[in-house]
Parts: C-alpha cells; sequence; structure tokens
C-alpha cells in the first residue's frame, strides 16, 4: 500500500493541441495547470521578420551583390553631374573629390546613347531577371534607376526656362546645386550603405522601387 501511495497520480484530463474539443485546463498532480499552447513566434516580431525580408533587408548580402548594387548608384548621378556645373565652380573642392570619377563621367557621356542603353540592361537584364540576381541587387538597381528618371522634371524645367539672368538666373543655380547635391548625397550613402550589406531607401524612390521588384 505505501508504495503505491508514493507513485504521482494520473493526470485525469489530457491536453492535445491537436484535438480542438480538448479542455482548458489539464488537472495534473491535483493542481490545476493553464492550458499552454504550443510556443509560437510573437506575432509583431513575425511580421517584422516578413517586413525586413519584403523590403530586401539582408544584412548577409553577398560580397558580389554589394559591390554590384553599390555601382550601381554611379549611373543616376554620371547622368545627373551636369547638375553641378554651379557648385563645381564655386567650390573647387568637389571637383578635387570628383576627379576619379572623370573617365566614367566622359565615357557615359561620350554618346547619347550610352545612358538609354545602361538604362535597358539596368531594368530588362538585373531588375526583371529574379532567377539569376538577388532581391537586394534589383532593389538596389531599381532605386538607382527610379532616381535616374526623375531628373527628367528639372531637365524640363531648364528646357522651359532658360534665364540669363536676374532671378530667374539665381532659381537656377538653386535647383541645379539642389539636384546635384542630392545625387552626389544619394550616391555616397547608397554605395557605402550597400558596401556594408545592408539596404539604402533613399526618400521619395524608395517606395516606388519596391512595386517593381515584388
Amino acid at each position: 500500500m505505501a508504495a503505491a501511495s508514493s507513485s504521482p497520480p494520473p493526470p485525469f484530463l489530457i491536453y492535445s493541441p491537436l484535438n480542438p474539443r480538448s479542455p482548458l485546463l489539464v488537472i495534473h498532480r491535483f493542481r490545476l495547470l493553464p492550458n499552454l499552447p504550443l510556443r509560437r513566434r510573437p506575432r509583431r516580431l513575425a511580421s517584422l521578420s516578413v517586413c525586413a525580408a519584403k523590403n530586401g533587408d539582408n544584412d548577409d548580402a553577398a560580397p558580389p551583390d554589394r559591390l554590384l548594387s553599390a555601382a550601381c548608384y554611379l549611373y543616376p548621378f554620371l547622368d545627373g553631374v551636369q547638375y553641378g556645373r554651379f557648385v563645381l565652380t564655386q567650390f573647387p573642392v568637389f571637383q578635387v573629390a570628383l576627379q576619379p570619377l572623370v573617365p566614367a563621367i566622359r565615357l557615359f557621356h561620350s554618346s547619347p546613347l550610352t545612358p538609354f542603353l545602361l538604362f535597358l540592361a539596368l531594368y530588362f537584364v538585373v531588375v526583371r531577371n529574379p532567377s539569376r540576381f538577388s532581391r537586394y541587387v534589383r532593389f538596389n538597381t531599381m532605386q538607382a534607376i527610379v532616381l535616374d528618371v526623375l531628373l527628367i522634371f528639372p531637365d524640363l524645367l531648364e528646357r522651359s526656362f532658360s534665364p540669363s539672368s536676374g532671378i530667374g538666373l539665381d532659381l537656377l543655380q538653386v535647383l541645379d546645386s539642389t539636384v546635384f547635391l542630392f545625387l552626389l548625397v544619394s550616391l555616397v550613402y547608397g554605395s557605402t550603405t550597400c558596401l556594408l550589406g545592408q539596404v539604402p531607401r533613399l526618400p521619395i524612390v524608395a517606395e516606388a522601387a519596391e512595386r517593381q521588384v515584388m
């Protein structure tokens, strides 16, 4: 009898997570234990992980992907380097900083077809080719393309209004200098972030790029 009384009593109710009609409480060893479901990842953390994967956030990007993504941000800068004529004239330090890019600038503008052909190559060969390029590369490439497309607007303004003096010329200088500095900051930020394996998100263009690489 003593041996029989020392053994722990069996549970009266057995909970099974696969049985939807299982009891809400399990009576085990004369104590009420809450019905604990299977361990799940917190919904908030799971949703954040999904968003990160959706946005192309990948700190483990391969070195070739990082290098290719960083190089793509040269495309809009080379296409819009002419907007820096006022900045380069007033601040020669920018000329010194951009000296290593002079051969690339000359090659890019050697033919009127070069920007268009490069656009086609980046869009159809890289962005629209998920079987060969990771989403990390395609997202950054699409950001560079969208940024280059936006250069249409300052170009239209310059063609429509080409003042030679007065306040019109001052406004033109401000516009061109703003566009050039934005392109320069985008180049430095985008390329540096890609080389570190992170995902740069440029203002205005990031959402548009996301929709293209869904």
